[in-house]
């Protein structure tokens, strides 16, 4: 019971906002009458937020550096949406060599904010804000305020694309693929949880009691099974999920198994502690932000896909989306506390609420109401939680 208590007061935030998920996907499956979890709104719930996705992981970084973040987000997919548009459609460049040519503006992106606000210690707010007026102004420059579309086949497939199913055939009932897919991640995370935790016996670390343990795994290879589920009973595999799910793999790896995502904590904890421990902490909010530009490159690359169009009105409140879904999940507004993961259970809480919202038929209006009073009911929590902490 003790072991219990711990658990739960240790990760209070994240394992508070995933059981308010679950009841949140109870309360719309209930009141839509089902349409919430049918098969093909699960597939479209996840193509309509891969942006979101995309943008919290890397605002989750920028965070852990010290409550820092960036506006500039929305305006950068937006750039990034105009000079695919540019390069693809109006310059007929070939998909590929475009996406090498945006994914590297993105990156210089990065590299320009993160000098300003890494070296020349501007404020990353300020920064980040000259940057959201900057790229807007050259969105609207270079689409001389229209849209443009549409883009090739193979370019919209990134985002409306699916895997073929390459065991059961288009006949099929379900897509075997994907039920495939689903089972060797159940294993491989069963096999790399077990790994982990008998390492960490052997050498004398935490961890977890063999009946938490067991729970843990059974729950993970339970949603693992539904989502597989859900995926095949509609049209497969997305393959925007496969870039979402490999970007957050990689990056839960980065933070909390490498000395660079170590880097990132210690900063966000006490920046100056972290300074005397021999850490380069302009290096590490430099990384952040150029990251934070390469993956806004992503995320825009991801939106001009669905939209099958470069608008110039792309874009909007994007970086207000991920700011919401990376503290919503658990990060803390002074840097050094949140995870990868918790910034995804936060942007399914935002996408939930949207969709569900929509379905009732709720007006705009009252779904910004609801997102914004979540959003401040969890930074309270973390706030006040602190304070008892104290």
């Amino acid at each position: 019971m003790g072991s219990i208590k711990d658990l739960l007061r240790n990760n209070v935030r994240q394992y508070g906002m995933l059981i308010a998920l679950v009841f949140i996907m109870l309360f719309f499956q209930v009141a839509t009458g089902g349409v919430l979890l049918v098969p093909m709104n699960v597939t479209n719930l996840v193509l309509q937020n891969a942006y979101v996705f995309i943008l919290a992981i890397g605002m989750t970084l920028c965070i852990l550096t010290g409550g820092n973040i960036d506006l500039s987000v929305g305006s950068v997919v937006a750039f990034i949406g105009a000079l695919s548009g540019t390069f693809i459609i109006t310059l007929d460049m070939g998909v590929g060599a475009s996406i090498a040519l945006v994914l590297a503006v993105g990156l210089v992106i990065g590299v320009w904010q993160g000098f300003w606000i890494a070296y020349a210690r501007i404020p990353a707010f300020i920064v980040t804000l000259a940057g959201m007026l900057t790229f807007r102004g050259l969105t609207v420059f270079m689409l001389k305020g229209l849209t443009i579309g549409p883009f090739p086949e193979s370019f919209q497939q990134i985002s409306s694309g699916f895997v073929p199913d390459l065991i059961g055939g288009e006949e099929s009932l379900y897509n075997w693929t994907a039920l495939a897919a689903g089972a060797a991640l159940a294993l491989l995370f069963v096999l790399s949880e077990s790994i982990q935790r008998g390492y960490r016996r052997r050498n004398g670390y935490e961890s977890l009691p063999l009946p938490l343990f067991a729970a843990k795994l059974a729950l993970t290879v339970g949603v693992i099974a539904l989502a597989s589920y859900w995926l095949a009973s509609y049209r497969g595999i997305p393959v925007i999920f496969i870039v979402i799910g490999t970007l957050v793999a990689a990056y839960s790896f980065l933070t909390t198994r490498t000395v660079p995502g170590r880097y990132l904590y210690a900063m966000g904890g006490n920046e100056k502690a972290a300074q005397l421990s021999g850490i380069d902490t302009n290096r590490v909010l430099f990384l952040a932000y150029v990251n934070m530009g390469m993956l806004s490159a992503v995320a825009g690359i991801a939106v001009a896909s669905r939209l099958n169009a470069a608008s110039p009105l792309a874009g909007q409140n994007f970086e207000l989306d991920a700011i919401a879904a990376c503290y919503i999940g658990g990060a803390s507004a002074s840097g050094g506390i949140g995870t990868i993961v918790g910034a995804i259970i936060g942007a399914l809480v935002m996408g939930v609420l949207n969709n569900g919202m929509s379905i009732l038929g709720i007006g705009s209006d009252i779904q910004q109401f609801v997102k914004g009073m979540v959003l401040l009911l969890a930074v309270a929590f973390d706030v006040i939680s602190k304070r008892r902490a104290r």
